[in-house]
């Protein structure tokens, strides 16, 4: 059997109506993924607060106004957040006709906790699930938490989909997880408690990562060389920030937690007459059908295509194999195999470090915009639309440039901007936003191509588990970005500091990635690329057939 796949499959041509179908279809299906993971921006943001006074207890207006200690935060003084004047005594001195400043050096009173909860400011948002689960001062843990538990479900999503992908197919674990997200997100809407609010945003992240992982890699299996490159770095991405941009101006009309997740669920539902028509034009991987011996189905899938491009396929498509060949070739590919020989184990640990760090970043500044000075609607849409560019640039490169040297172009673009911000007067707030939406540039556009770059180093036995692995590395990055916002809250210079140290390590380590421009994606572990300075050992080597010979698995 011939060794490239793209010379077999040549007559469909490079952009015909099937292709335009299932390039539009896989990348209509990210789009919710924009608006998902991130809305915790909003629905999670603190509001400013401060300890509540009952509007029974029996005070006086001055001293129902002097009852609440004062702070400094930075150049600002602001109402304490966590605690307030003993309560008890301030009813006596108020009883006992005492005027606050004059005949009592408020100071001086004993302090307690928020007894009787906090109140609220109302101005930017109605409710949050902060302010309706009082996840403040003695709970304030618990905010950078549920955004943890969300990236943790992200963690199990790429470990478990990629394993199902790999085994039963890309398509139906695509229309599974997009499913499940779907569900789970509009039960959120129905959470009593913060437990099961968790519970549910964990699912959530579980759906969201394997339905973009299985449409990534159904895409970059299906379409050919040249729109490949479009649809990896460009249009998946493109979707997303669609959906990521729609944000902000979703919250900004809607600034009830609930009723934000209920609009953002509405799409999804919308989805489901779409479904159909779906399934019906988006077909199985033929490379994932011939990896498992499945010749004829790849061969029906690919003259269906064929006929909807008004092209006439050969007789044959595929050359018959032998059978010992081919129960070679059936072997049952794991995770384990990401680090059987000396080279592929270095190019996954190297990824695995790059993934993490770029996720660190990537998220940590995604979910700082309500951090930002100004409108945190204005800041997260200028977040999201940065994006456009980045991914623009990340084409354009992963087109003209070397893989390597894009990757570390953009890695140290966004570490070195980073580093930059700390430089920055806090007058010049202007400029430190414009500072970081330039490292999210960075950071994105790197992002993009190392998405494209490990598919194209993987061979296609293992391609959705790899991506599925570094996705589940990248989690453990993006777990900790939370974190990294709340150590803001005791040095704003340390998550920038932490941020662009990382991604300017992550650029170095990218160097020592294989080169892959232009070259055939590989179909066999023997077939991948070589970590530069790394010898091949003889069990690295591929297998001498003849064309003739060559098992259903080597068909690149």
């Amino acid at each position: 059997m011939e060794t490239d796949y793209e010379d077999n499959t040549a007559f469909l041509g490079e952009w015909g109506t099937f292709q335009k179908m299932v390039f539009f279809f896989l990348c209509i299906s990210i789009i919710p993924n924009g608006f998902t993971g991130l809305s915790i921006v909003f629905i999670g943001d603190t509001p400013s607060h401060h300890c509540l006074i009952p509007a029974n207890a029996n005070i006086t207006a001055e001293w129902r106004g002097n009852s609440i200690p004062l702070d400094k935060e930075g150049e600002t003084t602001v109402l304490s957040k966590c605690s307030r004047y003993k309560l008890d005594v301030i009813q006596s001195l108020s009883e006992k006709g005492y005027v606050p400043g004059v005949d009592v050096n408020v100071s001086e009173i004993q302090q307690e906790t928020c007894l009787d909860g906090w109140e609220y400011d109302r101005g930017t948002y109605i409710t949050t699930i902060v302010s309706e689960w009082d996840l403040v001062c003695a709970n304030k843990w618990k905010n950078p938490l549920t955004s943890s538990v969300f990236f943790c479900g992200v963690l199990t999503g790429s470990f478990l989909s990629g394993q199902l992908s790999d085994r039963f197919g890309r398509k139906i674990v695509l229309f599974a997880t997009m499913g499940i997200q779907t569900l789970s997100t509009f039960l959120q809407v129905f959470s009593p408690s913060w437990l099961v609010f968790c519970v549910l945003f964990f699912v959530v992240g579980m759906g969201q990562i394997s339905n973009y992982v299985a449409a990534f890699v159904l895409g970059t299996e299906i379409l050919s060389p040249s729109i490949r490159i479009i649809y990896s770095t460009l249009g998946v991405c493109m979707f997303y920030t669609i959906g990521y941009m729609a944000l902000p101006g979703v919250a900004f009309f809607i600034r009830d937690w609930r009723m934000l997740l209920l609009a953002l669920t509405l799409p999804g539902l919308f989805y489901i007459p779409f479904w159909w028509y779906m399934c019906v034009f988006i077909p199985e991987s033929p490379r994932w059908l011939l990896s498992q011996g499945r010749v004829e189905e790849a061969e029906v899938i690919l003259r269906e295509a064929a006929r909807r491009n008004r092209v006439t396929a050969p007789e044959v498509i595929f050359r018959p194999v032998q059978t010992e060949q081919k129960s070679t070739q059936l072997e049952a590919h794991s995770i384990c195999d990401l680090l059987k020989s000396s080279n592929i184990r270095w190019v996954s640990i190297t990824l695995w470090l790059v993934w993490a760090i770029l996720s660190i970043g990537y998220f940590a500044l995604s979910l700082n915009t309500s951090n930002l000075a100004g409108s945190s609607y204005l800041n997260c849409f200028l977040s999201a639309a940065t994006e456009v560019p980045a991914y623009t640039m990340a084409w354009l490169m992963f087109r003209y440039c070397p893989r390597r040297r894009s990757l570390f172009f953009t890695l140290i673009l966004g570490g070195l901007v980073l580093l930059l911000v700390n430089l920055i007067p806090p007058k010049l707030s202007s400029v430190s936003i414009a500072l970081e939406m330039l490292g999210k540039f960075g950071v994105t556009a790197a992002f993009s191509i190392v998405y494209a770059y490990t598919a194209e180093l993987y061979p296609t036995v293992v391609r959705n588990t790899a991506v599925g692995a570094c996705s589940m590395a990248s989690r453990v990055g993006s777990i900790s970005a939370p974190y990294f916002i709340y150590l803001g809250g005791y040095s704003k210079s340390l998550p920038y500091i932490l941020m662009g140290s990382l991604t300017a390590l992550s650029g170095l380590l990218s160097l020592l990635l294989p080169e892959t421009h232009g070259m055939p994606l590989p179909d066999t572990i023997a077939h991948m690329q070589t970590i530069p300075g790394l010898k091949k050992r003889p069990e690295d080597e591929p297998s001498q057939f003849t064309g003739q010979e060559e098992c259903v698995t080597d068909v690149l």
